[in-house]
């Protein structure tokens, strides 16, 4: 079973290539997407990784959170469901 994860905070530079790069080091990487503006086109700082194996995101998660990354202190937590109306 895949968990996905909730990265925020993120420098808005971040590229979906580099945020599957820096989750790869801690296990395989089933996607993993920045979120973008529509009407600017603009990084919105947040994005969300798909990891195959839970062991391997929770070690993600925990070594993650709160890491500095391109000068931003990383916010990561498995992600939640938004309900839908």
């Amino acid at each position: 079973m895949s968990k996905k994860i909730y990265v925020g905070n993120m420098n808005y530079n971040t590229d979906d290539t580099s945020l599957k790069n820096l989750f790869s080091e801690y296990g395989e990487v089933l996607s993993a997407r920045v979120i973008f503006d529509r009407m600017t086109g603009k990084s919105k700082g947040f994005g969300f990784v798909e990891m195959e194996n839970d062991n391997e995101a929770n070690a993600a998660i925990t070594a993650l959170n709160g890491k500095e990354i391109l000068g931003r202190n990383l916010r990561v937590n498995e992600a939640m469901e938004k309900p839908r109306n």
